[in-house]
């Protein structure tokens, strides 16, 4: 980028009024497309995961002409400022930064890109992507001409921001570096801790997102196996082929002596989403030795109970899901799960009793109602099957089952 002055430096030294007068006519131009700039960006970055924060700014004369003597000091000709507006963007979690990186990319003509960091043990200079790219045309034929053609985009994770700023005051703007060893050093450790916690802070969101994946794959196949198990009985004349199970005869078991508590429950929803219920039931079981606290105990027991039904050992799903209970006497889920496998073994008073314990805790269950209605619709309360499944629909009008139940139940009534 041509600097915004044309003082020639052999015949005089900068005249700073002169410079700030020119400086500064650019000053609502710039505020104008950082503006718009920064509410674009903020837009591209929504396909992100983690939603980064956007922000701009343009540099103060101040900023400026401190950094333009600075390299008066080192240079022979006139400096190239290539930050005199800036966006920065700000993402909570390493993976995020290539990612945004690429948004950017992909949406700007990038001039120029710039890796800070990679310091040895003794330094303590900040991380960060810097990304020159072209302002585009169309806002500087809207808002004129802006002294540059180049904006500079700051890409950091949050930790790398909070210490880039504070390196800043005590670093660049001081008045001197800290030469003192033992000092270099402090600032050195701090910024490697601050590293290390970006690291950790990945490796949780890694292990979370993969226990998140875990989790919904355990889900669905669990209510497959309630829809299977109940919607047969009730819809009798469209039968429907229930898929046998698969066991796993714990070949490939890996050894769960020196895992985590997390480790050993991503194992073993896992197990369970492969349908090896065993593996996953004696898993979770290990989870149990350790003794954890109490809601961990009751989630623990939650999940057992899944792999129990899915492997149709009701009665020691019934015993998973009463312990989780006992345990955490809010677990509407541990309630409705014993109440569904009441319902396969065609307790239906029992049945009911569960349903109606988890809908105390949380009302607004739809899948909890209709299934309560299935209850009721086997012991020949139509009416107050009626009832629980147009309560259901309200929640969640798509529950196509639901809708059939009702007309069911419609034409029981008018028999």
């Amino acid at each position: 980028m041509e600097n915004d002055t044309n003082i020639n430096i052999y015949s005089s030294p900068p005249d700073q009024e002169a410079m700030r007068e020119e400086y500064e006519k650019y000053t609502d131009i710039r505020y104008n497309i950082v503006a718009e700039l920064k509410e674009h960006v903020d837009l591209l970055t929504k396909e992100v995961n983690s939603t980064p924060v956007v922000s701009g700014r343009i540099k103060n004369f101040a900023s400026y002409y401190g950094k333009y003597l600075r390299f008066l000091k080192n240079n022979v000709k006139l400096p190239v400022i290539t930050d005199l507006m800036g966006i920065r963007i700000i993402c909570p979690f390493i993976e995020d930064l290539s990612v945004t990186e690429e948004v950017i990319k992909k949406n700007f003509t990038v001039t120029e890109t710039e890796r800070k960091g990679h310091y040895n043990f003794k330094e303590f200079g900040y991380e960060s992507i810097h990304l020159l790219v072209k302002i585009p045309q169309e806002l500087i034929d809207k808002y004129g001409n802006p002294g540059t053609d180049i904006l500079e985009i700051q890409i950091r994770t949050i930790l790398q921001d909070a210490w880039a700023e504070v390196e800043h005051e005590l670093v660049y703007k001081a008045e001197f570096s800290p030469f003192d060893e033992p000092m270099r050093r402090k600032l050195a450790a701090v910024n490697a801790s601050l590293s290390l916690a970006d690291i950790i802070f990945q490796e949780i969101r890694s292990y979370q997102r993969r226990f998140t994946r875990e989790l919904d794959k355990r889900r669905e196949s669990f209510y497959n196996k309630i829809e299977e198990s109940t919607d047969e009985l009730l819809f009798a004349q469209e039968p429907q082929k229930k898929p046998e199970p698969i066991f796993n005869t714990g070949l490939g078991l890996v050894d769960t002596d020196n895992l985590s508590i997390d480790d050993l429950l991503v194992n073993a929803l896992s197990a369970h989403n492969k349908n090896h219920f065993n593996e996953a039931i004696s898993q979770y079981s290990k989870i149990l030795e350790l003794k954890p606290s109490n809601e961990i105990l009751s989630i623990i027991y939650k999940h057992r109970g899944m792999a129990n039904f899915a492997c149709s050992q009701y009665n020691d799903a019934i015993e998973d899901f009463s312990n989780a209970l006992k345990l955490d006497q809010k677990s509407y889920k541990a309630a409705y799960y014993r109440g569904v496998v009441h319902s396969v073994t065609k307790q239906y008073s029992n049945a009911i009793d569960d349903y109606t314990q988890a809908l105390t805790i949380n009302p607004y269950q739809p899948f909890c109602l209709f299934r309560r209605g299935q209850a009721f619709y086997h012991i020949g309360d139509y009416p107050q099957a009626l009832s629980d499944c147009e309560n259901s629909l309200a929640l969640e009008p798509s529950n196509k089952s639901a809708v059939r139940f009702k007309n069911l139940l419609i034409d029981k009534l008018k028999m």
